[in-house]
């Protein structure tokens, strides 16, 4: 019996060594299964994300809602317009077709469009308020040091 019972120990010590090898492989599985959802998702997110200091139209609020309006009315309108237009030509099920797809079509070429337009309205904001702030630092200029004379104003 003393035997048994020392023939028994090591299988009772490897079951445990064996158990645990099989926990530490399974956490590197998930830590590798982790690490290949953080490469992906920051990958996406670094992709979308504009450089740092870049203007963004998804961080300007007025250009989000309009963006947003103007998807909206496009779709809207497509549908609308290519399902009257289709009724006479059509069977209803043809129509709603016609016009479901006209709509998609309207919505997404509203989109670019309202894209297309924000990207420059943002820049343009962006330099009339570099404008404001050029001329305010250059009248503070003038009035604190209206004495001085400049490199350029030398004869």
């Amino acid at each position: 019996m003393a035997a048994d019972a020392v023939a028994e120990a090591p299988e009772e010590q490897q079951a445990p060594e064996a158990e645990t090898k099989k926990e530490q492989a399974k956490p590197k599985k998930d830590a590798k299964a982790k690490g290949k959802s953080d490469a992906k998702g920051k990958g996406k997110s670094e992709a979308k994300a504009a450089p740092e200091g870049a203007p963004s139209i998804a961080a300007h609020p007025r250009a989000v809602r309009s963006i947003a309006r103007v998807k909206g009315w496009s779709g809207l309108a497509g549908f609308v317009i290519a399902g009257y237009l289709s009724l006479p030509t059509s069977t209803f099920a043809g129509t709603g077709l016609r016009a479901i797809v006209a709509g998609l079509i309207c919505y997404v070429a509203g989109w670019g469009a309202a894209v297309f337009a924000w990207r420059r309205l943002v820049v343009l904001e962006l330099k009339a308020r570099e404008q404001i702030l050029v001329s305010e630092l250059l009248a503070r200029a003038g009035a604190s040091g209206g004495g001085q004379t400049g490199a350029r104003d030398a004869p």
